[in-house]
């Protein structure tokens, strides 16, 4: 066996979708190298190679495991106590590249996470810094931020006063008369964000990337708002929910548009303000204030401005909302002249089927790919269209259940490598691209199911195909313990499919 051919063995027997849990299991040995590492995170595992993955003694196996975005992440549950910090770090970290929807953890491995005491024998990371990065992760889902306030974990109920505004009045008073004094004092500490005065006087020691958030959310006093507008600093002050209605009358008609814009979409805007932006010489302020009547929500400004402004190849992250507008009114932006309150409506991943039909076909191209890339039900036929024609989103719409595997044949001869690699791995064609001129498509054409046991052995020995052969999920389990014999071990391969018997365990 040629070296050229070992490593695309090793790694096509390792991502072959078909590969028995004990074939994996031997992919975990030291002698895969780096293969072992990548397969534990980068596809899907049955549970035997799991088990043996959580269970490995090798940190770097059950790190790799840790950033695994295919298995159910309640199976890594241990990995949250894990002996090494580095484990619980990358399991607090998520999967890299981050996906545009990131998967939440379970409330038991939030709750480990956050409450642990020490940060691992290894002694690498604090447990602060493990914290800190799951903060960062967006693997803590709504549900449980709403819940950390009255949870029974009193450093739970610390962590809850970080996000003081988030919070009902009535869990912001029970917390300053928590029974527990770090809670009280966690509290204490963060109340400021509400108290004009306090803003004041603290700003100053605030540094300067975090200046401009504290304008944008907390509380502001007259003289700190008068401030702002003698040094021409407002435009924070045009989004911040606090700033009082006569500095948002002030601001409506400030000569930049960019801040008209934000006044525009303001949720507490006044009628007669939005009637004068209305007017504006500015389109996007225009177009800001008119896009929903009187009365408006703060989750329905949220929502509009989340999709607005973006262009069709945006794939910035897909989070889940503090708060939601209501379902109803996100069937009115379903059916609204407005293309950006359709964009919206698209996002919404509880739209009906049938106003999803209809989004399906709408005349903007942007509200086609937003739900493409948001709705559970967008049809597998626009996914489709939206990875053919727009290259910035297909590793997102590759992740999507819905997306097509099959039917692709017209896509054989498409000028780009990477669609004619998707419509080379489809099992309706009859005869595979092997001699593409791009490697990346001769390898999905080798591991196209539809390609009999007997012709994968030509393509094993072609550099070209090795890797896309060996990951056939035709290519007999007795074949892959072969190769891994040869590879792992260095005995003898077999010239055919019957140099073994039958698969075995590890």
């Amino acid at each position: 066996m040629p070296d050229s051919l070992r490593e695309p063995w090793l790694r096509g027997v390792a991502f072959n979708p078909a590969a028995p849990s004990d074939v994996l299991i031997r992919l975990m040995d030291r002698a895969a190298g780096e293969v072992g590492t990548l397969m534990c995170e980068g596809r899907d595992l049955p549970d035997a190679a799991v088990d043996a993955a959580l269970r490995h003694p090798a940190a770097k196996i059950r790190g790799a495991l840790a950033l695994n975005r295919h298995v159910d992440p309640a199976r890594l549950a241990s990995l949250a106590t894990d002996p090494s910090g580095i484990v619980r770090y990358r399991l607090a970290r998520g999967p890299r590249p981050r996906p545009r929807r990131v998967r939440p953890l379970p409330d038991g491995i939030l709750v480990t996470l956050l409450t642990a005491q020490e940060g691992g024998e290894d002694g690498m990371l604090t447990e602060q810094e493990i914290i800190q990065e799951l903060s960062f992760s967006r693997q803590i889902p709504q549900s449980f931020h709403r819940s950390m306030a009255v949870h029974e974990h009193p450093e739970i109920r610390v962590q809850a006063t970080w996000r003081w505004q988030s919070l009902t009045p009535g869990r912001r008073e029970a917390l300053l008369d928590d029974p527990d004094p770090a809670v009280r004092e966690a509290a204490r500490g963060s109340r400021w964000e509400l108290d004009p005065e306090a803003v004041e006087a603290k700003l100053p020691s605030i540094g300067s990337n975090s200046k401009s958030f504290v304008l944008g959310t907390c509380a502001l006093s007259p003289a700190l708002v008068e401030k702002r507008f003698a040094e021409d600093e407002v435009y924070p002050l045009a989004r911040n929910r606090h700033t009082p209605a006569h500095a948002v009358a002030r601001l409506a008609r400030h000569p930049e548009a960019k801040v008209r814009e934000m006044v525009a979409a303001r949720a507490d805007l006044e009628p007669d303000l939005a009637s004068e932006l209305r007017a504006d010489p500015d389109e996007n302020v225009r177009m800001r204030a008119r896009l929903h009547p009187f009365p408006r929500t703060w989750a329905e400004t949220g929502a509009i401005h989340v999709v607005i402004g973006h262009g069709p190849d945006c794939t910035c992250p897909i989070i889940e909302p503090t708060d939601e507008p209501s379902p109803d009114w996100f069937v009115a932006c379903a059916v609204s002249e407005e293309p950006v309150l359709r964009k919206v409506a698209a996002s919404w991943p509880g739209l009906p089927a049938e106003l999803v039909e209809a989004l399906a076909r709408d005349e903007d191209e942007g509200v086609r790919i937003e739900l493409a890339c948001r709705h559970p039900l967008a049809p597998p036929h626009l996914l489709l269209d939206v990875f053919v024609a727009r290259p910035a989103h297909r590793a997102h719409l590759l992740t999507l259940p819905a997306f097509p595997r099959t039917g692709l044949t017209h896509l054989v001869g498409h000028p780009e490598p990477e669609v004619r690699a998707l419509a080379a791995a489809d099992p309706g064609l009859l005869e595979p691209p092997l001699t593409d001129p791009d490697e990346a498509v001769c390898r999905a054409a080798a591991a196209n199911s539809s390609l009999a046991p007997e012709t994968l052995e030509a393509l094993l020995a072609d550099p070209r195909t090795a890797q896309g052969a060996a990951a056939n999920p035709s290519l007999p389990v007795p074949r892959m313990h072969a190769l891994l014999d040869h590879c792992l071990a260095g005995a003898p391969t077999p010239a055919t499919t019957a140099g073994r018997g039958g698969p075995r365990s590890t």
